[in-house]
C-alpha cells in the first residue's frame, strides 16, 4: 500500500508544476492563480514565497541560479540577485501561461492556454538559450504535462480536454510522428501534469480524477494511486533519491474543498526519477 504524506499544507488556488531542483535540494512549485512561485526544502522544512505581479504558470531552475518562469504576458527570467527580466514578450488578450518543462537540451517547453480554455487557442513554444523562440505547436486547448524518455528520443505530452497522453518522436529540439500512449477514459479526470521516471514509465496526474497513474512506454497501465483531493495537477520525483513523488493540487472550482485541497502531497519511495536539467539561459 502507498503511503501519502502532505509535504506542504496549503490552500493554494491552484497548486502545480512541482520541480526537484537538484542544485539547493529542494522543490518548486506555484500557485498559478495566486501569482506565487514557492519552494520547499524536505530536509529542514523551510519554505519561501515569492508574489508575481502576473499569474504564473511554471517557475524551472535556471543553470547558473535563479529561475525562468512562464508568465501571462511571456517568459521572463528571475535573477539570484532578485531581479526579474523579460526573456520573451508575448502577450495575448485572455490567454495565460500553464505548464513548463526543460528538455534535455536545457531548452524550454512552455505551454498556454485561454482562461476560457478555447480549442486551438493556447500554444506550446519552445525557448533556448540564446533566446530564440519558437511556436512548436498552435492549435492547442489546455497545454498542459510535458516531459521526455531517458534517452531523450521521445516526448510525452497532454493537450487536456483530449483525454490522452501523447507521445512524438524528439530529435534535436524537432518533434514528429505525434501518436497516442494512452487514453484516460470518461469518467476517470483529465490527465494534467506527467513525469517521467528511470524506467521510462510516464506518471499522470488526474484533474477531477483524484489519482494519479502510471503508464508503461507500451502505454498499459502500470498503476494507480487514489489520493484524497479530486484536483490533481501535476507530479515530480524528487529529495535525494529522486525516490519521493511530490504531487500539485488545487482548490479553485469547489465548492466545499477537502481540507488538504491546494496541499502539496509527497508518496514516499513511489519509484525512481530522472535527474532534470535545468534551464540553459
Amino acid at each position: 500500500m502507498t503511503t501519502i504524506d502532505v509535504a506542504v499544507r496549503a490552500e493554494a488556488e491552484l497548486g502545480e508544476g512541482p520541480t526537484w531542483d537538484a542544485e539547493a535540494a529542494r522543490l518548486i512549485w506555484v500557485d498559478i492563480l495566486g501569482c506565487r512561485v514557492h519552494t520547499y526544502d524536505p530536509a529542514t522544512g523551510r519554505r519561501t514565497v515569492r508574489t508575481t505581479e502576473q499569474h504564473v504558470g511554471a517557475a524551472k531552475p535556471r543553470a547558473g541560479g535563479g529561475l525562468v518562469l512562464n508568465l501571462r504576458d511571456g517568459i521572463a527570467l528571475l535573477d539570484p540577485d532578485g531581479s526579474l527580466r523579460v526573456a520573451h514578450r508575448e502577450a495575448v488578450p485572455g490567454r495565460r501561461a500553464n505548464d513548463a518543462a526543460v528538455a534535455p537540451d536545457g531548452s524550454l517547453w512552455a505551454g498556454t492556454m485561454r482562461y476560457d480554455e478555447t480549442p486551438g487557442g493556447g500554444t506550446l513554444s519552445r525557448l533556448t538559450a540564446d533566446g530564440t523562440h519558437t511556436t512548436v505547436l498552435d492549435d492547442v486547448a489546455v497545454s498542459n504535462g510535458t516531459g521526455w524518455s531517458p534517452d531523450g528520443r521521445l516526448m510525452y505530452y497532454i493537450d487536456s480536454p483530449t483525454r490522452r497522453v501523447d507521445v512524438f518522436d524528439h530529435d534535436g529540439g524537432r518533434i514528429s510522428g505525434r501518436r497516442t500512449l494512452a487514453v484516460v477514459e470518461d469518467g476517470a479526470g483529465f490527465p494534467d501534469g506527467l513525469t517521467v521516471d528511470a524506467d521510462g514509465c510516464v506518471w499522470v496526474a488526474l484533474w477531477d480524477g483524484a489519482a494519479v497513474r502510471r503508464y508503461t512506454p507500451d502505454g498499459r497501465l502500470d498503476r494507480v494511486v487514489e489520493l484524497p483531493v479530486p484536483r490533481v495537477t501535476a507530479c515530480a520525483f524528487g529529495g535525494a533519491g529522486l525516490t519521493d513523488l511530490y504531487v500539485t493540487t488545487a482548490r479553485t472550482g469547489l465548492t466545499a474543498p477537502h481540507p488538504l485541497a491546494g496541499s502539496v502531497l509527497v508518496l514516499p519511495g513511489a519509484g525512481k526519477g530522472l535527474a532534470q536539467p535545468p534551464f540553459a539561459g
